[in-house]
């Protein structure tokens, strides 16, 4: 039981984690010191979608999951609504790639933001 909760804690850790990766650059507009925090996580989500790595997070959860006697993703809320986002079926090379320029492109479009506006105050 414990090892089923704490993976499935791992897919939650790992969804919030791909969601700080593709819109955290837009907090740093409301907190300009995330970046030093967001950028690194944004580099590290783009290189583990585009170099084809497999984030340590997800053996993390197989190992919790094996060790906790599941052998699959059927089942609770967690397995249901957040694995398909995590790990689509149809996850293919080309789709990573894709997914990977999504997130360089939502940064890109954060951080042109927060530097226009820095640029902005600076000129005011």
């Amino acid at each position: 039981m414990l090892y089923r909760f704490l993976a499935d804690a791992v897919v939650v850790i790992h969804l919030g984690f791909v969601l700080f990766v593709v819109a955290g650059g837009f907090l740093v507009l409301r907190w300009p010191r995330t970046a030093w925090v967001q950028l690194p996580a944004a580099a590290w989500g783009v290189l583990v979608e585009w170099s084809g790595w497999v984030c340590p997070l997800t053996p993390l959860e197989n190992w919790l999951r094996l060790h906790g006697g599941v052998a699959g993703y059927a089942g609770g809320f967690v397995e249901r609504y957040f694995l398909p986002v995590l790990y689509p079926a149809s996850l293919t090379r080309g789709a990573q790639m894709l997914l990977g320029a999504a997130a360089l492109a939502a940064n890109l479009l954060a951080y042109a933001l927060v530097f226009a506006r820095s640029t902005r105050s600076r000129d005011s």
